[in-house]
């Protein structure tokens, strides 16, 4: 259930391959798998169906649904690579320094994974029914085994620190009262921004296509800030972060 060393290296690679097919779903051609529509339109149509909103209303619902998920995405990516520093997030290898317990990590252990996963949500509205579906089941599926495979890695170099830190902290649900104490560590805003230019990016998208209803401009968006944050990764040092162990 652990993913690999070689798909923890080729993660993001995966994922996109992942969000790629979902948008594509080569499969309603080949196999006639359900139908060439958005997930926003279908869902528009059956409320509208259903008698609980009009079609418009009801577009314009989930639009504002996606952008606050896809806000939620940018926020825990953020919020995570600017505590547990840009080095780590792009490494292509698992690291193990001391046990990360601040900013969100102070209350929930994977809140990059989180914000992947929002990340994809949010571009499920964009995507066919069954392509939606693909992505959002895949990429979860995924990031579970990446986690685990994280978990048997930090406990293996990190023992007990991290064992507590794992009693202390929920894995994916955030624990909203009684955090751990933060220990000071500087977080770096600005290069955790320029890091995390995709999911900024998708949230762009949606709001742009909320105003035009143009697919097109929205994935030339998307692919714009994604690029960039290829370019941005490969160009900038990381800045190592040194978090307290949990005690």
């Amino acid at each position: 259930m652990r993913a690999s060393p070689i798909e923890f290296r080729l993660r993001m690679l995966i994922n996109a391959t992942i969000i790629i097919l979902g948008f594509w779903a080569p499969w309603i051609e080949l196999w006639h798998i359900g139908r060439r529509i958005s997930l926003l339109e279908w869902l528009a149509l059956e409320f509208a169906r259903m008698g609980i909103a009009s079609f418009s209303t009801a577009t314009t619902a989930l639009l504002i649904l996606a952008g606050l998920i896809a806000a939620k995405g940018v926020l825990f990516r953020v919020w995570g690579t600017a505590y547990l520093g840009t080095s780590t997030v792009n490494s292509m290898s698992m690291v193990a320094g001391k046990v990360m317990a601040e900013g969100p990590f102070r209350y929930m252990r994977n809140p990059l994974y989180i914000g992947l996963w929002c990340m994809v949500i949010a571009l499920a509205f964009l995507m066919p029914v069954t392509g939606a579906v693909f992505a959002v089941i895949l990429i979860a599926i995924f990031a579970l085994r990446l986690v685990l495979g994280e978990e048997a890695f930090l406990t293996g170099q990190l023992g007990e620190p991290y064992l507590a830190y794992m009693r202390a902290v929920p894995r994916f649900v955030p624990r909203l009262r009684g955090g751990l104490a933060p220990a000071g560590t500087k977080p770096h805003w600005l290069r955790a921004s320029l890091a995390e230019l995709t999911p900024i990016g998708i949230f762009v998208a949606i709001v742009v296509f909320s105003r035009t209803y143009d697919p097109k401009l929205a994935g030339r968006i998307i692919l714009i800030f994604f690029g960039a944050s290829i370019v941005v990764r490969a160009i900038m040092p990381g800045v190592p972060v040194s978090p307290e162990p949990v005690k």
